[in-house]
């Protein structure tokens, strides 16, 4: 299954000009295909806020849009630069609750030449939900997005 969505990925990325529409349908694509992958989104770094803005995501709403350095799962993977996976959120102390249903969440960096510029954020309705086969396909679909944003040239 992850393969072929990473086939399906790469051939619609490469076929789409449009770098936030890129982004949506991938997030969207892995969400529906993926059964334990409730909500999916792309967050990238406003350096000079030192915050992470929200720019693609499938699944419910979300009021944070907006995440500073540090806080919550995604925060701290902006500072920390590594892939953090949370069995049972509410066992975390600094999880920011995006919705009472939520019982997991993985978080992957997105690197650029070397630089994190963002990350996958991916969240489940079911405890314990990831698995190191997960973090390696989000990891694929990461460098997949670093080379469509390349080629895109575009700064989000």
């Amino acid at each position: 299954m992850y393969k072929s969505l990473l086939e399906d990925i790469a051939q619609h990325l490469w076929q789409n000009p449009d770098p936030l529409q890129g982004l949506e349908w991938v997030c969207t694509e892995i969400q529906q295909k993926l059964f334990l992958y409730d909500w999916v989104g792309f967050y990238f770094h406003n350096l000079e806020k030192e915050e992470l803005h929200l720019k693609a995501f499938a699944g419910k709403p979300t009021d944070h849009t907006v995440i500073p350095f540090g806080k919550g799962i995604c925060g701290q993977v902006a500072l920390s630069n590594q892939n953090f996976v949370v069995a049972d959120v509410s066992k975390h102390e600094n999880y920011i609750a995006c919705s009472l249903n939520v019982k997991s969440e993985i978080v992957v960096p997105l690197f650029i030449e070397g630089k994190n510029i963002g990350q996958i954020d991916v969240d489940s309705n079911t405890a314990h939900a990831f698995k190191k086969k997960d973090e390696v396909f989000l990891v694929d679909v990461n460098r997949l997005v670093a080379a469509y944003i390349l080629r895109s040239k575009v700064n989000l």
